[in-house]
């Protein structure tokens, strides 16, 4: 049970009035929300929570006081319907809202909180959509200090069509904009700031589905093109071998790929945690990255990293600057990926992460899905099948083959 009491705060102004306060206690514990008013001690009556008739303005403060008190009444039985674990703290915020409740100041605070858990990919993502949203919000002459329970699915509606036809993006880059609309939601409904009845997303509301995309690997062929150059520009070479480094192992994403060390290399093995889902595993060294490796200098290397990219960083454990050199460096690789396929005369986009679609277009149907689940390190194998499916043709090939080539 939770108990609503009105009071002087302890704390005085300078003046020697005290605030009028809502105490909301619970389990002990106790939280107030201010009613916006100061008065006298000699002026308080303590035992019926009243302002007395002495003060000018006690008819005044009294109605006020009565409201507040009714008011607050009111939403704690409802809260506490809904919920029985609430705290002093969060029943404050469901009965009073917050300074912060307003959708600009949230995602600012969201911001925050990916920079302190060294999520720099996230925040360099989310924090330019926050800001289509922020400004769409402006072109909508509605400002961005709106609150949640403005959030409607007809303005979505209207967000979407907005990143349509003034944005120009893509129908997946718009799921993605609203995702991180419904992740900050989900955030301010979990710190009981607004009722989920305001939740615009889900069935009968938003609905979140990222459109197919297609995945193209390279062949056998274009691989062993990219192994046979002769490429003398040390940028341009590295960029290679940390292509094919990640092809030889399973499509190893790029971000693990730079964050390798040589301890990681253990008994003809490579052991190493995927740092997108914190899977572990192992698997033996090809012949072919062994060669890699031996172009790469083991003796007075920095934060024992096998390769040279992040050396320049003082410390390995700061996650956000970890994973802003390897942006940075990701955008330097791709770009000298664009001369390794000059060079190799190949025309599809060679970028970092076609490593691991080429994998899937050579392994085709021919691994059983299960093993391609764990070297992929997919947590689901309906993950797996899902990307495979871009890369599995025979029995559609087949199909077409028996049509087409019946006449």
């Amino acid at each position: 049970m939770s108990s609503l009491k009105v009071v002087l705060h302890k704390k005085a102004y300078k003046d020697g009035s005290y605030p009028l306060a809502i105490r909301i206690t619970k389990n002990r514990t106790s939280a107030y929300t201010f009613i916006g008013h100061k008065i006298k001690k000699e002026f308080w009556d303590e035992k019926n929570q009243l302002v007395k008739k002495a003060h000018p303005n006690a008819k005044s403060l009294n109605n006020l006081i009565r409201t507040k008190l009714a008011e607050s009444s009111h939403k704690l039985i409802d809260l506490e319907v809904a919920h029985n674990d609430f705290s002093a703290h969060s029943i404050i915020s469901g009965i009073v809202g917050s300074k912060h409740a307003t959708f600009e100041k949230q995602a600012t605070l969201y911001k925050i909180a990916l920079e302190k858990q060294g999520k720099f990919n996230r925040h360099s993502a989310d924090a330019p959509r926050i800001k289509h949203f922020i400004d769409f919000l402006k072109h909508d002459k509605i400002g961005a200090d709106i609150s949640f329970t403005e959030i409607s699915v007809a303005l979505l509606n209207r967000y979407k069509d907005y990143l349509r036809t003034e944005r120009k993006i893509s129908e997946r880059t718009i799921v993605n904009h609203l995702i991180v609309i419904r992740t900050i939601f989900n955030r301010v409904i979990g710190s009981n700031i607004v009722d989920r009845k305001f939740y615009p997303f889900g069935k009968g509301k938003i609905v979140l589905r990222f459109p197919e995309s297609l995945k193209v690997g390279l062949t056998i062929e274009e691989v062993k093109a990219i192994e046979e150059l002769v490429i003398q520009q040390r940028s341009v070479n590295h960029a290679r071998n940390i292509w094919l480094f990640s092809f030889y192992f399973a499509g190893m994403r790029i971000s693990d790929v730079l964050r390798l060390k040589w301890s990681d290399f253990q008994n003809d093995r490579l052991f190493y945690t995927m740092g997108k889902n914190a899977k572990p595993g192992s698997l033996k060294i090809p012949e072919k990255a062994y060669v890699i490796l031996s172009t790469y200098n083991r003796e007075n290397v920095v934060h024992d990293l096998v390769f040279p990219d992040l050396e320049s960083l003082p410390n390995l454990k700061d996650q956000f600057e970890v994973q802003r050199r390897i942006n940075q460096r990701v955008k330097a690789i791709n770009t000298s990926l664009k001369t390794v396929a000059t060079m190799a005369n190949i025309t599809k986009p060679l970028k970092t992460h076609i490593g691991r679609h080429t994998f899937g277009n050579l392994s085709g149907d021919k691994i059983p899905i299960q093993m391609l689940q764990k070297l992929y390190r997919h947590t689901s194998v309906l993950t797996t099948i899902n990307y495979q499916s871009s890369f599995i043709h025979k029995d559609a090939d087949d199909a077409l083959d028996a049509v087409i080539g019946f006449y």
